[in-house]
């Protein structure tokens, strides 16, 4: 007879425990699917903070970023992730510019291990040409735009991240199972300090 430990392999999860896990990075880096299968794989609830901001709003970001501006937006976002963060055992994805907010970035510093999915302009932009949901893209030049973002953002995810990983164009069940590796090592590591 089998006992219950024996069924189940160890996993980043008996090390994580109750832990947040939070992501970070730009729009269409993989954030929101990377989440729902960290989520799933580690028996965790998945939030996307711009689903939350809708879902309590009652209306899409970019009708937000239209009557309200993007400060507007970006309050709303500084609240739902203070409010999310009261809770564990969550896997949470955060819009691309959550990290811009000084306050956002220690909110997400405390609120558990945070991971930066990194990409490239190209991939980014490959994965965003076509979304009409991301308003900071609609201009001429999307791709400048993208450009833009990363060279602002992306010092500030490497300030507020535990683990960066490069998404690049491995598949998503390669890229999880990497990913659950490095949180495994960064569990790890911390456990013994």
């Amino acid at each position: 007879m089998h006992s219950e430990a024996d069924s189940h392999p160890k996993t980043p999860q008996h090390k994580l425990g109750s832990e947040n896990l939070i992501l970070v990075g730009m729009m269409g880096s993989g954030k929101t699917t990377m989440g729902r299968l960290l989520a799933k794989q580690l028996g965790k609830r998945f939030i996307d903070t711009d689903e939350e901001i809708q879902r309590r709003t009652g209306v899409t970001i970019p009708h937000i970023f239209d009557v309200e501006g993007e400060l507007g937006f970006r309050a709303r976002e500084t609240a739902v992730i203070g409010d999310l963060l009261q809770h564990e055992g969550l896997v949470l994805a955060t819009g691309g510019g959550a990290v811009v907010a000084e306050e956002n970035r220690a909110l997400l510093a405390r609120g558990g291990v945070v991971i930066y999915l990194k990409a490239s302009v190209s991939d980014l932009y490959q994965r965003t040409r076509h979304d009409r949901g991301r308003p900071l893209l609609q201009t001429a030049d999307p791709r400048a735009k993208l450009t833009e973002l990363l060279l602002v953002r992306d010092p500030l995810y490497q300030q507020v991240a535990n683990i960066v990983v490069h998404t690049g164009r491995q598949n998503v069940h390669a890229l999880m199972h990497h990913l659950l590796g490095e949180i495994d090592a960064y569990v790890s590591k911390e456990n013994e300090e």
